[in-house]
């Protein structure tokens, strides 16, 4: 096994020297990687919007206003045609669905009345991948002198998917405009629509930016009836009211249909009127969109034109003479910044439809610099400790594991600066904890050689069987956190599924130098010093021989255990979780005062006024730092959005708004639903795994085991009152692969020793088979538990609950694959004759052997 051949040492070289090539990059500024030649490797990781800061908006395509205004249009192009062609008739919407009934004066008409309606059926080209055309109404005839026109369900999906491309391009233009780099605008879904904006500290204009419909009109005011008497009994036919955006609002009764549309625009710019000095916005039509606003001021003379936004009036202008030039300006209450923004969404041209903001998660450009440094600290004290560890535990044979465990680290962010993968604060958190578990191998191919050393094999016959005999264990217990990280990756979001991500290139990695790189190290060492005896620990943290008497213990451990579950259970339903809001919705808001210390209770008292419902208000860090929950608003997206915009209003004087989260309660409903069947999924994923290479008792004690690790977990959190957020399913995602990872190693040991010594009693070669690993257990869990303790302590409160959960999970993990998932095992009446590939063992041998791991208690 130390034997390489040249082009496999210089394969395994140049795979570290590459990794470490890709990785520099990060160590540099963008300013000095432009200034160096083209060859040269220049990708950087990419830091996700909790670390550099920027707004992150999940949007949903408003399906009831888009039916309503297919309806309308169908409506519209109905009234057109039956009146060009002079066929009476009376509207009336069918109930139920969208459509409309057109009941006929003259049932003369019926031949003549179909022939025109029939082109408002034809087939369009669909807006659906993968689908030609498709029919969007139907025409019916219920019953004699009626002709019915619905919109099918065919229709309004192909709506909406077409209304999704299209918002899309519009809110890139829109975008664009602010001149932010490289924004994210996704589809997501048939009906959602993903935009992400590094950098940007305006969140609440970004929003007014791409949530706005933009859709500009221009109607005649109708001097039929007064707008105060429109509004007391009933508008005329063919009218309605608009109110304009004043204090107090100004009704105006304008005719429904609009003259002129702002579809043929081709610019709009702000300026200034030259006589007033007010701000304005100055358009200009196309050719065709100029000649018919030429056509009606021209025909208008002397009467209100109204130009309308979103059905509000920006103003009502009289119309003084035609204006035949195809430009005009539009005048109202402007500032500088609202005329700016008015003509940026003229010029990037309306949304097809209403668009509402289900998801908000914001992060101010100075949290995400408190983010990084808490990181890189974190990282650093965590790296340091783990380094020292290994050196005392294993002297020399630690410093290669050091230097394997560099190089792992800078294939990671190598790989990551590659594929250009986003680097989130969850995402460090996975780099941390993969320095912790990457010794993790190390230590097993440790602990083995020098077992295989004890047994009597001389150095070279050690390494060997250690490296190959390690191997099988670290594939089988890398392979089940891996499982979970996918699952992860696929069911999670966001910050999420950069952890998923960082883990996931973590374990592959691991694998790699581990088996690979440090075996190539030990041979170079071999070569060159050519030792006699393996290198001595500076610390023996464990005896390398002991006789503990675990199995004995499981009389109390497996009470202990139950009666834990049980009372986390119980604590689950009688008292429940401290869910966040991505799980039960709301808003939450992290706020940093302005002077020298946040006042908590001015802060409750003044939102209180605003009758939001249940606020919490708590210090948050530092006396400067205090964090607010709004309990969610009910079942309307848009009423979150209406909190968040009165709690910036209300505090954003004396405040600095450092993290905004807004969940609805549809992606609230959708997060409690894959946070669960994440869980649920991976536990199944897993136990097929492991009882494809082991036995079925194996699989279902992985199973317990994991089970018992992941409600104590969750009892924890109902005791200590913890946030159950997204973060937390993670946390509780990695204990199951972490937990798993132990408990295979225990169980690999298990079937080796089944197969060696088949007629030992089953609870002694338990007992002789946690011995075995017991070393590596507690080394393995102290290693993850000091980069995790660095996290925690240093990497800043959003991360502290999410690093608290791995803490909990790690000890208790540890804990049940010894007194769990092995005594579990007896329960199961596991017997030698039932593992696969049985060896046939010298009689004499085992018996030598069994007389010789006869445990002892030292309790």
């Amino acid at each position: 096994m130390l034997y390489f051949s040249r082009w496999s040492t210089i394969a395994i070289l140049l795979t570290v020297v590459a990794g470490l090539f890709l990785a520099l990059p990060n160590l540099v500024s963008r300013e000095t990687l432009d200034a160096l030649p083209d060859w040269l490797p220049k990708d950087q990781m990419t830091l996700g919007l909790d670390l550099q800061g920027g707004s992150h908006l999940l949007m949903q395509v408003d399906r009831q206003a888009m039916i309503a205004e297919r309806q309308k249009a169908l409506e519209d192009d109905a009234r057109r045609i039956l009146r060009e062609e002079r066929i009476g008739y009376r509207f009336a919407k069918v109930q139920g669905q969208a459509g409309l009934d057109i009941r006929l004066r003259n049932p003369d008409q019926r031949e003549l009345t179909l022939e025109k309606l029939e082109p408002l059926t034809a087939p369009v080209n669909s807006g659906i991948f993968g689908q030609g055309t498709i029919r969007e109404v139907d025409l019916a005839e219920p019953e004699a002198g009626l002709i019915r026109l619905t919109i099918n369900g065919d229709g309004v999906n192909n709506a909406m998917s077409t209304a999704v491309t299209q918002s899309i391009e519009v809110i890139r233009r829109r975008i664009d405009e602010l001149g932010t780099t490289e924004p994210l605008v996704q589809r997501q879904g048939d009906d959602r629509i993903l935009v992400q904006v590094p950098g940007l500290d305006d969140p609440a204009r970004l929003k007014a930016l791409i949530g706005t419909t933009a859709k500009l009109t221009f109607h005649l005011v109708s001097d039929e009836m007064s707008p105060a008497d429109a509004l007391q009994s009933r508008p005329p036919a063919g009218t309605e009211v608009l109110f304009e955006d004043s204090d107090p609002p100004i009704p105006y009764l304008v005719q429904s249909r609009a003259m002129v549309n702002g579809e043929d625009l081709v610019d709009a710019q702000s300026g200034f009127d030259q006589q007033t000095g007010e701000p304005i916005v100055t358009f200009r039509f196309n050719s065709k969109g100029g000649s018919v606003f030429g056509q009606v001021t021209s025909a208008n003379v002397g009467r209100p034109f109204a130009i309308v936004l979103d059905d509000a009036v920006i103003s009502a202008p009289v119309i003084r003479s035609p204006i035949l030039g195809g430009s005009g300006q539009i005048s109202g209450n402007f500032t500088v910044e609202s005329a700016n923004d008015l003509a940026v969404l003229l010029r990037a041209g309306a949304l097809p439809a209403k668009l509402n903001i289900i998801e908000e998660r914001t992060v101010g450009p100075g949290l995400g610099a408190d983010s990084i440094a808490a990181g890189q600290i974190a990282s650093i004290i965590g790296a340091l400790g783990v380094l020292v560890f290994m050196v005392l535990a294993y002297g020399l044979l630690g410093i290669i594991a050091d230097i394997a465990l560099f190089a792992n680290v800078a294939l990671i962010v190598g790989i990551l600066s590659y594929l250009g993968a986003t680097l989130t604060l969850p995402g460090i958190a996975g780099i941390v904890l993969t320095m912790g578990m990457a010794v993790d191998s190390n230590v097993l191919i440790y602990e083995r050689i020098r077992e295989e050393r004890r047994n009597g094999r001389n150095l070279i016959q050690s390494f060997d069987a250690g490296f190959r005999t390690a191997f099988g264990t670290i594939l089988d217990a890398n392979i089940t956190t891996l499982i979970a990280a996918f699952i992860l990756f696929y069911l999670g979001s966001g910050p999420i599924r950069g952890f998923a991500v960082t883990l996931a290139i973590g374990i592959v990695t691991t694998v790699f130098t581990a088996y690979t790189f440090t075996r190539l190290m030990m041979a170079f060492w071999v070569k060159w010093k050519r030792p006699k005896e393996l290198p001595g620990r500076l610390v023996s943290f464990v005896p390398d021989d002991t006789h503990l008497k675990f199995m004995a213990y499981r009389r109390w451990s497996f009470p202990v255990s139950g009666l834990a579950i049980i009372a986390s259970i119980i604590l689950f339903f009688a008292v429940s979780l401290n869910f966040g809001i991505d799980f039960k919705g709301g808003t939450l808001v992290e706020l940093q005062a302005k002077g020298a210390q946040a006042d908590i209770s001015d802060v409750r008292s003044r939102l209180g006024e605003l009758n939001l419902g249940d606020v919490q208000v708590q210090e948050f860090g530092s006396p400067k730092e205090i964090l607010v929950r709004v309990e969610s608003q009910g079942t309307v997206d848009n009423a979150e959005q209406s909190v968040e915009t009165l709690v910036r209003q209300t505090l954003e004087d004396d405040y600095d708004f450092r993290r905004v989260e807004v969940v609805g309660p549809t992606v609230s409903g959708e997060l409690a639903q894959t946070g669960t069947l994440a869980v649920i999924v991976s536990l199944i994923a897993i136990m097929i795994y492991i009882w494809f290479r082991f036995e079925w008792q194996f699989a279902v004690g992985a199973v317990i085991a994991t089970l018992h690790d992941v409600i104590l977990t969750i009892g924890m959190f109902a005791v200590l009152r913890l946030e159950f957020s997204l973060s937390s399913i993670a946390a509780v995602l990695t204990i199951v692969g972490y937990s798993l990872n132990d408990t295979v190693v225990v169980y690999d040991r298990i079937r080796e020793n089944l197969r060696k010594y088949k007629k030992m009693p089953i609870p002694q070669l338990l007992d002789m088979s946690i011995n075995n690993t017991l070393s590596r257990t507690i080394l393995t869990s102290a290693t993850t538990l000091v980069a995790l303790l660095a996290l925690y302590f240093l990497g800043g409160e959003v991360l502290a609950p999410f690093v608290f959960a791995m803490i909990f999970g790690i000890v208790v993990g540890t804990y049940s694959s010894i007194f769990i998932a092995a005594p579990v095992l007896i329960l199961f009446k596991l017997r030698p004759g039932q593992v696969a590939g049985v060896d046939k063992e010298d009689v004499e041998s085992e018996k030598a052997a069994t007389a010789n791991t006869q445990p002892v208690n030292f309790g």
